[in-house]
């Protein structure tokens, strides 16, 4: 066996730092990270655009670290209405309906149930319903249809 092995190095999944650097080319996100159990994997993109880097760093005792700056991703312009304020449980890409052409599963001025899905994100192929937390009337949609969304990234406001 080898030694590097024998003495606890990290595993790497390759095709999923592949599959993660897809995601990054699909979505025009410059940096994604994933955890599974003490396992920590860092895919970003060098500044400027360029391919790529792939980072695996060792497991870290305190790994609920602070996500990206989601502030930095809303729109800053204006602060969004008041209400309940749904927010991107992952990092993907936002589809305000099922499938092109289709009606949006959500406009301002609609009253919707809790429970009633408002919009899709898509992450690594998987399509996410994103349902309203609270039966209301949708105030504002903080989103494009396919923009690429960060983790808690405000999306939905309803009233």
């Amino acid at each position: 066996m080898n030694d590097k092995h024998d003495k606890g190095a990290m595993q790497v999944d390759v095709q999923l730092v592949r599959d993660l650097a897809a995601l990054l080319d699909d979505t025009n996100l410059t940096e994604i990270e994933v955890e599974d159990g003490d396992r920590k994997i860092r895919v970003a993109r060098k500044a400027g655009g360029a391919a790529p880097v792939y980072a695996a760093p060792a497991p870290v005792a305190a790994a609920p670290a602070a996500a990206p700056a989601p502030a930095a991703a809303a729109p800053a312009e204006a602060a969004p209405p008041s209400g309940n304020v749904v927010k991107s449980p992952i990092v993907g890409t936002a589809y305000l309906s099922a499938e092109p052409g289709a009606a949006p599963f959500a406009r301002v001025g609609a009253q919707v149930a809790a429970g009633e899905t408002l919009l899709i994100v898509e992450a690594m192929k998987v399509m996410n319903a994103i349902p309203a937390p609270v039966a209301g009337t949708v105030r504002a949609i903080l989103v494009d249809n396919g923009q690429p969304v960060e983790y808690d990234q405000p999306l939905i406001v309803i009233e």
